[in-house]
């Protein structure tokens, strides 16, 4: 077993370790969520925690880890009477992204259950970590049938295994940690509010903190033993603070005026729900005993505050958590004071929770100071100009500064979007926008297992049995089954795409209001790809190139970014625009070859610059009706003369043309159900061009 790095040998990420420390001294707060870039520590931290964590008493031979004081009566190993009982260190199971249902919760032996009537339970994950830490890495990545199973067990405190009507249940309770990388994509809502406290962290920087980073690293890495052994009694003395504060806590006292000033910061910040209280409530009291107090003051409620609220208040689309801090002063200014016991505690508290910098949250293990880290557009005049626009030959003219660069217009108001899905059944990435053959989801058929049998078609198992019971001697009312006759359940589901965006970023479409609703137009899809669990992509043109705005990436809140600062102007070379994208289409292809991909060109149909930009964005265009690639060109063409150019190149395409009032999805125009990747539809289009 390799030796962890010691936890007290952290440089800097004081949020980070007091967050951590605050779940070792009362796991109640309910976990902790670690945003970051990359090369952080995230994991490095939670693994070191484990290690400071106390031991856990535990039954003897008990495969789910009851405690001999209170032992679950529903334990599938018990009942526990008065027998032998030993203790162990606390457990650190980590979560892989890719982890099989079965993996989690533990495997039923469906055939044993059937053929003799036996539980033959083999325990999971969620039985591992019971008592312990689920530390899950790119907890963002999780699939979305992991990540409910993970909210049932978090919500009941137990895991339940359930197949075709036999069930087994056993308790679950855990510190769930997690990490991620914002920039792969953001985590579910509800699976979000799970997690007690949320920490951004990020490299220092400042110099001398990074070379001691570097130091510490390089002498664990030439010797963990050795590297460890010298932090052994700083170690040592992290856990006997924690299993201090874990005796102080019950006596510590709650008092009137931090519970005003508590629910009052959360009504401030529009929290959704009550659990925020609860959790702030936890944290201060836990904030409290760390500090070896049995009273919370004013200071354990603002760090509360800052550790348990940003991911909680109410934001709108793609705007980063955060809290604004100079509020969160003003509100507990408001209402501080108004209990008896804490009435001066800004005046006589001290301002550091943790008073003791060796070894705890306040500074550096060795004694070193750390460093402080549109309006909406529903229409626009059909007799307004365009910026940068010939009425006559659609070739793109000087405006203002001429036919170079404008200034990025702000997008409008989002809104929700029709569904536009891939045809077909695919067999991608679970999510929610097209038909695919998932584990999850309706049955619509029955096949031969090819390997361990996760999902039982009843029926379908004992159809197959049913003729052999003579041959087989059964003399019984049970039914003799073999392996052979054992049916796995096909079901279909939903899957996530991914969703490439094409974006026109010429001078034909550079006019003030109207990009403004195009890049609203465009928020409002990200916002439907979020919702979908889709991955991302962006493709403009502009000038005399195309460019990749943004790579294939599961964080929707990165496309919305680049979205905002897009340029505009110049001519519009939508050729080099879709070829740049059947590039972009190629690479993905052989990284994830079962993702189906979804283009979305937004654009009016104009091709200028170069020779012959009509003929050669045509032949581009067919490429990707040749390939069969699903796409949808949104006709941002406006003004009271219409070419229809984006209805011929969704023709081109293979796919369908929408305007921007019928993307919307309380809009009278039809719904858009599939993007036709067939062809059958181009003829319509083009006529509905001409």
């Amino acid at each position: 077993m390799s030796t962890p790095y010691p936890f007290t040998a952290l440089v800097g990420q004081e949020d980070l370790r007091l967050a951590l420390l605050l779940n070792a001294v009362s796991p109640a707060v309910g976990g902790v969520l670690v945003r970051g870039e990359k090369g952080t520590a995230k994991s490095t931290a939670v693994r070191a925690l484990s290690a400071l964590m106390p031991e856990v008493d535990v039954v003897s031979g008990c495969r789910f880890s009851c405690d001999p004081a209170s032992p679950d009566p529903g334990c599938p190993d018990g009942p526990h009477g008065t027998g032998a009982s030993g203790s162990r260190p606390a457990r650190m199971v980590e979560l892989p992204v890719g982890a099989s249902e079965d993996r989690l919760v533990g495997a039923l032996d469906i055939e044993r259950a059937l053929a003799e009537g036996v539980k033959a339970f083999e325990p999971g994950l969620l039985a591992d970590a019971h008592r312990g830490i689920l530390y899950v890495d790119e907890v963002n990545l999780l699939h979305d049938h992991l990540v409910d199973l993970l909210l049932d067990a978090a919500a009941m405190g137990a895991s339940y295994v359930e197949r075709e009507g036999v069930s087994v249940r056993h308790a679950s309770k855990f510190l769930l940690v997690g990490t991620m990388n914002p920039e792969e994509g953001e985590l579910r809502p509800q699976l979000l509010d799970r997690f007690g406290l949320t920490v951004e962290v990020a490299a220092s920087r400042e110099p001398d903190q990074r070379v001691e980073v570097v130091r510490r690293r390089l002498a664990y890495d030439d010797d963990p033993a050795g590297f460890a052994g010298r932090w052994a009694d700083e170690e040592s003395a992290v856990r006997a603070r924690i299993v201090a504060a874990r005796d102080l806590l019950p006596e510590v006292r709650l008092g009137d005026g931090a519970l005003r000033q508590i629910a009052a910061t959360c009504a401030a910040f529009e929290v959704d729900g009550m659990r925020a209280d609860i959790v702030m409530a936890r944290t201060a009291t836990a904030l409290a005993a760390w500090a070896g107090r049995t009273d919370v003051l004013a200071e354990d409620v603002r760090q509360a505050a800052l550790l348990a609220l940003p991911h909680r208040r109410r934001r709108a689309p793609f705007d980063a958590p955060g809290l604004d801090e100079d509020k969160l002063d003003e509100t507990l200014e408001e209402f501080g004071g108004q209990d008896g016991d804490e009435g001066d505690q800004d005046e006589g508290g001290d301002d550091d929770p943790d008073p003791d910098p060796d070894g705890g949250p306040g500074g550096g293990p060795d004694g070193r100071p750390e460093p402080d880290d549109a309006p909406r557009v529903d229409g626009e005049s059909a007799a307004q100009p365009e910026s940068g626009e010939d009425r006559e030959g659609g070739e793109p003219q000087p405006s203002g500064g001429g036919g170079g660069e404008q200034t990025p217009a702000r997008a409008a108001e989002p809104f929700r979007t029709k569904v536009l899905s891939v045809p077909g059944l695919g067999e991608g990435a679970a999510g929610r926008r097209s038909r695919a053959r998932t584990e999850h989801g309706r049955t619509i058929g029955a096949s031969r297992p090819r390997g361990a049998l996760t999902k039982l078609h009843l029926a379908a198992t004992v159809q197959a049995a049913a003729p052999h019971q003579r041959a087989r001697g059964r003399s019984g009312p049970g039914l003799v089954v073999r392996r052979d006759d054992l049916r796995q359940a096909s079901r279909e589901g939903r899957e996530g795409n991914l969703v490439l965006f094409v974006v026109d970023a010429s001078g034909s479409m550079a006019a003030r209001q109207r990009m403004s609703a195009v890049k609203g137009a465009v928020l409002s899809l990200l916002l439907d790809a979020y919702q979908r669990r889709d991955k991302v992509g962006m493709v403009t043109f502009r000038g005399s190139a195309a460019d990749v705005a943004l790579p294939p990436t599961s964080s929707v809140d990165a496309a919305a970014v680049r979205l905002e600062s897009l340029p505009t102007g110049g001519r519009t070379p939508l050729a080099a625009g879709l070829l740049k994208a059947h590039e972009v289409l190629r690479v993905e292809r052989l990284r994830d070859p079962a993702r189906r991909a979804l283009v979305v060109v937004v654009t009016d149909g104009r091709a200028t610059g170069g020779p012959e930009p009509v003929a050669l964005a045509s032949r581009a265009a067919r490429l990707f009706g040749a390939d069969g690639v699903a796409s949808v060109v949104v006709d941002c063409e406006s003004g009271p003369v219409r070419l229809g150019l984006a209805g011929q190149l969704a023709g081109e395409l293979g796919g369908t043309a929408v305007t921007l009032d019928e993307l919307r999805a309380d809009s009278i125009a039809g719904l858009v159900k599939d993007v036709r990747s067939s062809g059958q539809n181009s003829g319509q289009s083009s006529r509905r061009a001409a």
